[in-house]
């Protein structure tokens, strides 16, 4: 590739990663979780997650028992006690009652995979 073309392309590349930031927009989620959000809204639907929380896109999931789960990735903190990044919204999602003993939220064995693709789909709301 020559040098101009080269210039150019990072120009392009720039200007792109600008107007994302300036609109806002987060990081893909798969990219920032190593997970799959199709997957993970398979495995929210064999968790059963909606049972408790409310899940846009999951279909009846429209639980009150927990706190919705809607624009997780806007949210400062998970679980209130968490900074809100992947691994901790993975660590929360794999061990519940281990970040806070007593809670509501039942430990349900999630494996790290699933925890990974949970996460993704989360974010990609």
């Amino acid at each position: 590739m020559k040098p101009n073309d080269m210039r150019r392309l990072s120009t392009a590349l720039l200007i792109c990663l600008a107007l994302a930031a300036c609109e806002g927009r987060p990081p893909a989620s798969d990219a920032i979780t190593g997970g799959n959000p199709q997957s993970g809204l398979k495995a929210i639907q064999r968790y059963g997650c909606g049972a408790c929380h409310r899940i846009d896109g999951v279909p009846g999931a429209y639980g009150s028992v927990g706190p919705t789960l809607e624009k997780i990735g806007e949210r400062a903190y998970v679980a209130g006690k968490l900074p809100n990044s992947p691994d901790n919204l993975q660590t929360w999602i794999r061990f519940p009652q281990r970040v806070v003993p007593g809670n509501a939220m039942p430990d349900l064995d999630v494996n790290e995979t699933d925890a990974r693709d949970i996460a993704a789909y989360l974010y990609h709301q």
